[in-house]
């Protein structure tokens, strides 16, 4: 139903709810709140494409009644959030942690607890009219992403960017990020964080047939910007080979349930196989101006990534141009192609925010910088011309 006389430049809302009483309520309350057209579904959409991408295109705003079929009903949150720049909020007669949780990490901005009250509801529906950046807006809702970070050598310093590159993401796109560490056997995102693991992508690669979206989550640590992070190993107990079937299985699990997937693959280019380098997946091969380092990738570029065009992106670091051995033009030539990525040599704060393990990405360094650059493009966003202030997605 709508109704009937819409206020221009008010919200358009659409509850969705197999409960009469409840969707009538909200609907009452939605009312009182003086918005746009209000319309109601009786049930969920019975397939997850066409309606929820519809209705994301043509509401502001989607209300989903959790209770009736919450695990059904969080499907549908994630597929209208995945589809549109419309906002999401969930509405349930419970409020236990783990609902509130799972809604949030689906795609909902909030959770309504019944009976609820106009003022709450219009409290909520005032924070969904203080539009974001229409650029922020246009990445907000970009296709799930794999994003890969290789070493041309031991050393480069692919942990340190990968990490840091996962936090900034996490925090400039506003979307469900997970950083996985496959530094076997053993691996220092998680240090370099700050963080301690109660288990590690060991646990999540040692039973793949177990593997799924609950046991997972139930693998992650969070760090305090939000970032989730399946760690390495902290010790050389029961470490296998990396099977390529295990590591297939967790990228699957890991891009259904999140939008950004960064993989810190260390060195391993012995993982080639592996969706770590489908034709979906952007490959950050991380070098330094150094005879090796170029020789190096020269090897891996030309063996491994013809092919694969722009999916392919290096990354010089630690880059010093006044104190290099070669000129622009000699390592272009080396690598094949120009480097569309420069981390400049700050040793000082690198080794500073190491030795305390803080998030290089939270400070305001020439790397931090460079770093926020690249997840920036990585998720849609134009370059950022000036110093801005970090924010939380849900804050």
């Amino acid at each position: 139903m709508d109704s009937d006389s819409p206020i221009p430049g008010a919200l358009s809302v659409t509850v969705i709810g197999p409960d009469l009483s409840r969707r009538q309520s909200i609907v009452g309350a939605l009312n009182s709140c003086a918005v746009g057209p209000i319309r109601e579904f009786t049930s969920y959409p019975a397939g997850l494409e066409d309606l929820p991408q519809m209705l994301a295109k043509n509401y502001d705003v989607i209300l989903v009644d959790l209770d009736s079929d919450p695990e059904y009903a969080l499907d549908v949150v994630e597929s209208v959030f995945a589809a549109g720049s419309a906002t999401v909020m969930v509405y349930s007669g419970k409020t236990d942690r783990e609902l509130v949780v799972s809604s949030m990490r689906a795609g909902a901005r909030e959770f309504l607890s019944l009976p609820i009250s106009t003022a709450d509801l219009s409290d909520a529906l005032a924070r969904v009219s203080v539009r974001q950046p229409a650029s922020v807006q246009q990445a907000k809702f970009t296709p799930r992403k794999l994003f890969t970070f290789l070493g041309a050598k031991g050393g480069c310093g692919v942990t340190t960017i990968s990490a840091n590159f996962a936090v900034a993401l996490a925090q400039e796109s506003g979307q469900k990020t997970l950083l996985i560490d496959l530094g076997l056997p053993l691996g220092d995102a998680a240090i370099n964080l700050g963080m301690v693991a109660a288990y590690s992508v060991s646990n999540a690669l040692g039973d793949p047939d177990r593997l799924d979206s609950s046991f997972l989550a139930s693998l992650l640590s969070t760090h305090s910007t939000g970032l989730y992070v399946l760690s390495a190993p902290g010790d050389f107990a029961n470490q296998a080979p990396i099977s390529l079937h295990a590591l297939d299985k967790l990228l699957s699990v890991a891009r259904h349930n999140f939008r950004y997937v960064v993989v810190d693959a260390g060195s391993r280019i012995d993982l080639k196989e592996s969706s770590l380098f489908e034709d979906a997946a952007t490959i950050y091969l991380v070098t330094q101006v150094g005879v090796s380092e170029l020789r190096n990738s020269n090897r891996m570029i030309s063996h491994f990534f013809t092919a694969r065009g722009h999916r392919l992106q290096i990354v010089l670091n630690r880059y010093l141009p006044h104190a290099l051995l070669f000129d622009d033009e000699h390592v272009t030539k080396a690598l094949t192609r120009p480097a569309q990525w420069k981390i400049p040599n700050d040793f000082d704060t690198a080794r500073r925010t190491q030795n305390t393990a803080t998030a290089l990405a939270l400070e305001d360094s020439p790397i931090s910088r460079a770093i926020r650059q690249m997840a920036r493009a990585a998720c849609g966003l134009p370059a950022q011309q000036e110093k801005k202030k970090v924010f939380s997605f849900f804050g």
